[in-house]
Parts: C-alpha cells; structure tokens; sequence
C-alpha cells in the first residue's frame, strides 16, 4: 500500500471547506463557551502593531492560562486573539491587536484544533504533506481494500486460547490482524475496548508501530490503561515502548503507570539516570586527573631541582673561572711593574725610547688592574649565584623526597593518562544522549496514545506509525477521521458506535449560514467514519459488509436496562445480555427493581417554558435530593461527612445522575453539594461527560415538564439523531439501577410519536417499577411548619394551593435577616393583606424588597408607594415573569405564587432550602436591566410625563455605541442625559427592540 498525491481526491476540498465552516460558526457563536467578562480597562504598553490592555476580570478560569484567547470590545462583534501576559487576583494584562475600551469579552479560542486540521489539509492538497491517502480515502468509501483474516493469532495475542472472548470480540480482532482496513462496531458494554487493547497488542508483536486515538482524554486513557496491562511485561516497556502524550484525565491510569508511559517523566527519569552516570563519570575523572597532578607536580619538582642543580654547577664553574684568570692578570700586574721599575726615569742614549714605553707599560697597567678588579667581582657574584642555587636545590630535593609517598599506590602517568582519556570519551558520549534523551525516548516509542485533536496538531506524527487505531470514532467528525485515517502506513482500525454521540459541532445548524452551506457541514463536518464509508444508510441502518464487525452481547447492564437501550438503539440489531442478573447495591425499597419510573406528572412544575422547552425543573431536583437522602438512610450512598468510605462505595462511584441541560445540572451540583456535601462533586453532569464510564445506579433526570415543547434534547428521531444517541449512551451507562425522573403525561403528550425518545417513555411505563413522587417529597400543610425538626424543615415539600398563604405567613413570622418578593403585578387588597404581616417586621428590622414591573397604570403606582411607605424596597424591572418568594436567602417559594397580585397560587407550591437555589432566581431576574426608579406619585396623582411626552414612562435600552445610530433609526430612541441611557416609550414594539433589552 502506498501513499496517493492529492491528485484525484475531490474529498479533499470538501473536507477543508467543511473545517472552513466549522471554524466560522465557532467563531460566530454566542453561546456554548465559557465567557470572561472584562472592565476597568486601560491601555499599559504596546507598540505600534499591538497595544497592552489591563483589566479586572469576572469569570476568569486558570485553565485559560495556556491556551489560545480571543477578544472582543463588546457582543457580537467578531472576536480577535489575545496574548495573555500575566493573570492574578482577579485582573488581567492582555497583549492584542484589537482596538478595546474600558470593557470587554475574552474566550478560550476553540478553533485552535479546527485551524490546525485546516492547515493540515491545505498542505495535502498542494500535495505537501506526506500523507497516505489511500488509506484516508477508505473512510469516505473510496477503493476499499478486501477484507482479510490473520491465520495464526496466537503469535500475537499471548494466551490467545485461554483469553476470555467471545466469538464476535475474537473474530474483530482475527480480522484486525489480518486486514488493511476492519471497522469495529462496538455498541455499550460489549467489551470494544478489551478487543481494541488485543487489537494493538497484536499489531505490535507482528511488528507494527501503533497510533492510538480517541476524541477525549478519558476514552484514550481507559484504552491506554488497558494496553499498559497487556504490554507491561514486554521489554523497553519502563523506557517509553507505550507513550501517552497529552494530559492524563483518568487517575489510575497515572497512579500505576505514569512514570513509565509519559514522555515527559520518561525524559525525567531517563535524563536522571544519564545525569546521574555523567556525574560519575566526571567524579572518577576528577580523582583520575588529581593523580595525574601529582605525577605533573612530581615531575615539575624533579625538573626544578635538576635545574637549580646545573645552576649551581655552572656558576661555581664561572667563579672557578673568574679566579684563574684573576690570578693570571695579578701576575700580569706584577710582570709590569717589574718591567717599569727596570726603566725607572727613562735617561741617556735612549731616553725618549724608554720614555714611549714607560708609557705604554703605564697603560697595560691600568688596563690589567681594571680587568683584575671585574674578574674579582665577577666571582665574587659567580660564588653567590653557586650558594643560592645550592640552597635553592638543596629546598627543592626536600620537596622531591616529601613528595615520594604521596605517589606511593598511585598508577605510572601513562596508564593514567589513557585512563582519562577513555573517561572523557565516555563522558562526551553521555553528554551527548542527555542532549538527545528526549529523541530517544521518541524513538523508544512503539505504541503511542493520543487524542484525535493533539494527533492532528502535532508536526511529527506523519510517516511514523504503521497502524492507526482510531477509537470511539462516531464522535469524531469526518475530516478529523480523514487526516488520522492518512497517518496510517499500512492498516487503520476504526472502532466505536455510531449510535452513541456524534462529534460536536455547530456549522450545520449555524443560523447565519446558508441552507447549501448548512447542507455541506452536515454530509462532510458531521458524518463520522462509518456513515461516510457507506456501512450505516441514511436511516442510521447497518449495512452488512466483510470489513465490519459488530459486538453483540454485553457485559455491563442487567437484562432489564438492556432492554431500554435496545428499545432506544438497537431494534434491527438487539443486544444480548452476558452477566447475571443480580445488582451489587444495598438492599433498598428505592431501588425493588432494575427500572424504577418517579412520575412528577402529579407535581409538574409551574415554571414558564417558553416555545423552546425550559431547561430546569425545580420538582425533579427535589425528587433527586429526597432520593439521594432515602439511599443515605438505606447505606446505599454514605451519609454526610462519613469518616472511612473505601472509594468504591464513594458516591461518584456508586451513582451517577444526568441531565440533558447544563442548567439544571448546575442546579443539582450546587444543591447537592449544599445539602450533601462535597462527596457529591462528579455524581452530576450531562450526557456528553459520562461518555465512557459506567456506574451500578444511575439516575436521568429528563427535565421537561412545562412550557409548549419538550426541548432540543429530545425533538430527533430516528437511529441516527442526536435524540436516539444521546439517550442510549444516558441510559446505558447504568450497570445494575435506572431510575428515570420524569412527567410521564408531559412526554406522552408532547414528544414525536414512534420517535425513540417517545418508545423509552412507553416501556418505562409499561415495565418500570413506579415510585410515587410523593413518597419522595413530602406533601405538608401550614400546621406542620412549627413540628418540625430543623433537618426535616429544609427538606423540599409541596404545599396545595390553599395552605401556601399560611405556610408564607409562618415563614415570614420566622425570617431572620431578609424577605425578597417577585411578584410581576400588584394589586390593592393583596398588597394591604400582605403589608399587615410585613410591616411588625421591618419596623423590627427585617429588609424587605419587592421586585415587580415599572407601573403601567396608575394603580401599580398608589400600590408602590404604600409599599416603599411601609418601609419596603421596590426594585422595578422589565420582563418579569418569576413568581417567587425568598426568605432570608435561604428558603424558596417557587410555582405561580403572584403573591401581591390579585390571583393566588393555583396549583401546588414548592418549598424548597437551598442558598443556590436561591441566587439562581436572583440571576435571572438579574438579566433584566431595572428602570431607575421614578419619583413616587401622591394618592391620586397620575405618573409625571417623561420628556417625550408620554405619560406611560420609559423602557429602557442597553444600546452599545456602535449601534446608537441603528437604535435611533429603527425604534426612535432618545438619549437620557441625566439617567446615560437610551429609552423608547414603553408601548414601542417589542420587535423593534428585543435586541437591545
């Protein structure tokens, strides 16, 4: 199999146009990300191209630290990167080239993957990229190779015979071995991740280097700890054979093999081994050049005295000299003078003769005694020069004899020069490998670990893996799956189940994008690899084909759960049930039977859903506290605080609870973990974070109950939709208990008949133990308040509509800090009803606020002025609806309780004792600006008109300066000198400016 050009792959720009998409609508986005709200800002520094910003910052996550960020001035202008340069207590300094204000928006840049991928594919299709593209065009269907069989598996799966497989699981991993190409269909609980690890053990010993990939982190470390324990014993494992490269999210796996499976501690250790050597190295070379020195300062000595020694001899040699010629120029001397006293005063004959050479003589004289007197000094100083160099040498062969017993033992010179010499040769060599551990340790690796995301981003995985294992691959999109598909050198495996959850993405349904567009993202972005290599039909069928296997029994749930799930997911392929039917809980009369049903239909929430469903459900919280409770009485949850849980009896492992919508699983971490304690942090989350796991009881709080549609969550069908998939990984994460929370009557009315959302109500009702909701939360009236124990008041409790004034009354008797009422409409009697009650508590105290709408007649007026006149606080706000009571931020009233308005509560009420609870009503009524108060009118006074001449008020606008001039133009807005705002009268049109309230 070789690698393609990119030449004749029209998928190619199919896919890069895809990745283009996603990333515009990522970035297009309002929602679904984790937003930091930026004030206070100021320009610090820069320089021409980009400028430093300081702000203080709400919402600011650690995370973000080291990842790509985006900025913005304000919403819904396009979003440019940011630098951070320093984050802490609450500010942060920011270096971008965008142009920001006092305020701003920062986000995680999410498209830094899809960027990344993007690159990738342009690459390829400039056909630079070094990619088999063979291999990638299998997973859009394209030239499929025939399917194959390894004859001799036992080469290659040690214990092969004894393994604990079945057919199905051992005929996956026979045509894994022996194909280019094997897709995996591995639906939940039928050991696809036992297959998978057999899978890449056996491609490892037939001599394949293996790329592991999952789309998270979680998925990659449960394959990868399962490799670890087939692999473990293999040799080079200690040094890198088995690499995960990325952040391990699943603690056992770092616990037991950490330090030998993470490139970077790897690194450490082996670069610590090496340190550890060249220090050695360095030691015995220090000890080896010491006693070279000595044989140096030896032999220095010895040259020393040598030479002081041929000084001294040369010297006396010269005053010896000096001496014979000093006695032969004395004799000289004394010749001469003979020879002028012979002269005497020269006279007669030959007086000027004598005379000449009287003085000829006279001069020989002077010169002879002058070389007398130079050879007298010169030994005098060659008789010194012979002393000092005596004394010299005489010191110097003391030192010579007291050094001879320090060279006693040691090695001759030559043998310790050749010793030093192979030291360094080795110390060089050491030197070189710490340079270089971290390449070895690259090259030690022959199973490696990653998610898809860190695949596609790094620079070095091309060309170096010969088998591609791409797991839990219906969650990974098309192009993504293509690019790890072209990694592969000869063989690709992809395994998964495409009816569990899809990839995330957002072009398909992005609303700014056209339909062709739209179209485009959902065939190319959102399809994962068995959809788009033709093995799953349009419907989510399954397309009988040689290259795919399905795994049919599972291990994981008991019978009865099982049914669900195939009910749900699999009615064309029905799983089989391989475990017993037994649980491993505590008995409980919570949990008779493997399906248990509470229907809240009798106690449906009050909450105004709106056309799209809501997305939180106060009464099935209160089931989920009181069933929560009812397991802690029962042992089969510990109770609060308890000292010596083992971790398998912790709650996050015994239960997990999911909810289709982040509000209301906010919701339940908070009061969970309020009136339970942090034990219960990890038992709640949605679908998408227990993806991969498993616990003995788990609890779907379906959520819907009001409002005109049962939500996004459940509006698919079909065996492809996200409904069907999102619901069958809920459902089968369950191992032994499903207990499922919801309005039966709600559903049955409200969901698509057929569809399969619909189909799982149905069995539930049909074959699910029903636990009556008010067996759960307490059904009270009035009179029961002032009995009960204070553990038992904070428990959630309906009340009838006829006991709730006296139960509000008695709250109201007890409360000790603060009274907050939201009530939309005030009218008279109510308001003086109430008043009669409040007013002994304020004058005592008791802060009491009402949060209601601006006045619209002149009544509403009259009624906030006797309101703010008995001692209240009057909180005006726009598109109200909430219809609550809190008192002293502790205890809540939730349902339709218009507690100053004419009409009463007209069903059930709740009352619940959560803090949380109780900020979150205070949120969102938060997200409605409050108009400034006006001036309160006398009795009878109409409203003072407002500047523009309207006697009904103001509604004011948060218009952003950019679009003043749009805010003027389409709903006339003025300006608000002394208020810094824009308002339009009040009857304006909604539609004119819904976007600016």
């Amino acid at each position: 199999m070789t690698a393609d050009t990119a030449g004749g792959r029209p998928e190619l720009a199919e896919l890069l146009r895809a990745v283009r998409a996603e990333i515009g609508a990522t970035l297009g986005a309002e929602s679904g990300f984790d937003k930091v709200v930026l004030t206070r800002g100021r320009v610090v520094g820069g320089d021409g191209e980009q400028r430093e910003y300081s702000f203080v910052a709400r919402g600011w996550k650690d995370s973000f630290s080291d990842r790509p960020l985006l900025v913005r001035a304000r919403p819904r202008v396009a979003w440019e990167p940011a630098e951070l340069v320093v984050a802490e207590r609450g500010k942060l300094r920011l270096r971008t080239s965008a142009e920001l204000g006092s305020t701003g928006e920062l986000r995680e840049d999410d498209t830094s993957g899809l960027v990344a991928l993007a690159e990738k594919l342009e690459q390829t299709t400039s056909g630079d990229g070094g990619l088999n593209l063979t291999a990638a065009g299998w997973l859009v269907g394209r030239d499929l190779p025939a399917a194959g069989r390894c004859p001799d598996p036992e080469r290659y799966v040690r214990g092969w015979p004894t393994l604990q497989l079945n057919d199905r699981q051992r005929d996956a991993v026979v045509r894994a071995l022996g194909s280019e190409l094997t897709f995996v269909w591995g639906p939940p609980g039928t050991g696809k991740t036992e297959v998978v690890g057999h899978v890449v053990e056996g491609n490892h010993r037939q001599g394949h280097r293996v790329l592991f990939l999952a789309p998270t982190k979680v998925a990659v470390d449960q394959a990868v700890e399962r490799l670890c324990e087939l692999l473990s014993a293999e040799s080079g494992f200690a040094d890198g054979l088995v690499q995960r490269v990325g952040d391990i999210a699943v603690g056992s796996l770092r616990e037991k093999y950490g330090d030998r499976i993470e490139p970077e501690k790897i690194v450490a250790r082996l670069s610590a081994a090496l340190a550890a050597e060249v220090k050695a190295v360095r030691d015995q070379l220090q000890v080896v050049d010491g006693r070279l020195a000595l044989h140096r300062e030896h032999a220095e000595l010895a040259r020393n005295l040598a030479q002081l020694r041929e000084e001294a001899g040369r010297a006396a040699r010269n005053a010896a000299d000096a001496a014979v010629q000093a006695d032969h120029a004395r004799r000289e001397v004394a010749r001469l003078h003979a020879e002028l006293t012979a002269i005497g005063v020269p006279s007669g004959l030959f007086a000027a003769r004598k005379a000449r050479r009287r003085d000829e003589l006279l001069f020989q004289l002077h010169v002879v005694e002058q070389d007398v007197a130079n050879l007298a000094a010169r030994h005098q100083f060659a008789t010194a020069e012979q002393q000092r160099c005596t004394a010299q040498a005489q010191a110097a062969e003391r030192k010579v004899n007291a050094f001879l017993p320090e060279l006693a033992g040691v090695a001759p010179a030559d043998e310790l020069t050749a010793m030093a010499k192979n030291l360094r040769d080795r110390l060089e060599t050491r030197q070189e490998e710490l340079r270089t551990v971290e390449e070895v340790v690259r090259d030690n690796c022959r199973v490696m670990g990653t998610t898809v995301a860190k695949a596609v981003q790094s620079r070095y995985l091309i060309d170096k893996f010969d088998t591609v294992v791409i797991d839990e691959a219906g969650m990974v999109n098309l192009p993504s799956a293509w690019y790890a598909a072209a990694l592969a050198k000869k063989r690709v495996v992809v395994a998964g189940d495409f009816r569990q959850l899809p990839a995330v993405t957002r072009a398909s349904s992005d609303r700014n994008a056209t339909e062709e567009t739209r179209s485009h993202s959902a065939l190319w972005m959102d399809r994962d690899a068995f959809h788009a290599a033709g093995l799953v039909d349009g419907q989510g069928r399954v397309r009988p084909h040689d290259l795919l296997v399905g795994l049919n029994t599972q291990y994981r749930m008991r019978t009865a759960i099982c049914a669900v799930v195939n009910t749900i997911a699999y009615p064309d392929a029905p799983l089989i049930t391989g475990r017993a039917d037994t649980g491993r809980l505590p008995a409980s009369p919570l949990l008779e039977a493997p399906l248990v049903l509470v229907d809240t239909a009798a106690r449906r929430s009050a909450t105004r859903g709106g056309s799209g469903g809501h997305k939180s459900n106060p009464v099935h919280e209160a089931v989920i506290h009181e069933l929560v409770r009812g397991l802690q009485y029962d042992g089969v949850l510990p109770a609060r605080r308890e000292e010596g849980v083992p971790p398998e009896a912790r709650p996050s492992a015994r239960m997990a609870v999911i909810a289709p919508y982040r509000d209301q699983v906010r919701a339940l971490q908070g009061s969970l973990a309020y009136r339970f304690g942090t034990d219960y942090d990890g038992v709640v989350d949605t679908v998408h974070r227990f993806q991969g796991s498993q616990r003995p009881l788990v609890v779907i709080d379906t959520v819907a109950g009001a409002g005109d549609k049962v939500g996004f969550f459940y509006e698919g069908t079909g065996l492809s939709s996200a409904t069907c998939r999102l619901l069958n990984v809920a459902v089968s994460r369950a191992q032994d208990h499903l207990v499922v929370v919801a309005d039966v009557d709600f559903l049955s009315r409200n969901l698509k008949p057929h569809g399969e959302a619909a189909l799982m109500v149905d069995y539930l009702r049909r074959h699910a133990h029903r636990l009556d909701v008010g067996d759960l939360v307490p059904f009270r009236a009035a009179a029961d308040l002032a009995g009960l124990d204070p553990q038992e008041l904070t428990r959630p409790a309906f009340f009838p509509a006829d006991e709730v004034p006296r139960a509000v009354a008695w709250d109201i008797a007890h409360a000790r800090r603060s009274i907050d009422i939201y009530c939309a409409f005030l009218d008279a009697d109510p308001v003086d009803r109430w008043l009669s009650k409040l007013r002994p508590r304020i004058d005592g105290g008791l802060r009491v606020t009402v949060h209601t709408r601006p006045a619209r007649r002149p009544t509403d007026e009259r009624q906030i002025s006797a309101l703010e006149a008995a001692g209240c606080t009057v909180v005006r706000r726009e598109r109200m609806h909430e219809k609550v009571v809190i008192v002293d931020d502790e205890v809540l009233w939730h349902g339709s309780l218009n507690l100053l308005a004419g009409t009463g509560p007209t069903d059930l009420m709740m009352r619940i004792t959560d803090p949380a609870a109780c900020e979150r009503v205070r949120h969102i009524v938060g997200r409605a600006r409050p108009t400034p108060p006006s001036r309160s009118a006398r009795p009878q006074e109409q409203p003072r008109p407002e500047p523009n001449g309207n006697g009904n008020g103001r509604l004011y606008l948060n218009v952003p300066f950019a679009e003043k001039e749009a805010a003027k133009k389409a709903a006339k807005a003025r300006w608000d000198a002394d208020a810094k705002r824009w308002y339009v009268p009040h009857d304006t049109p909604r539609h004119l400016v819904e976007r600016w309230l």
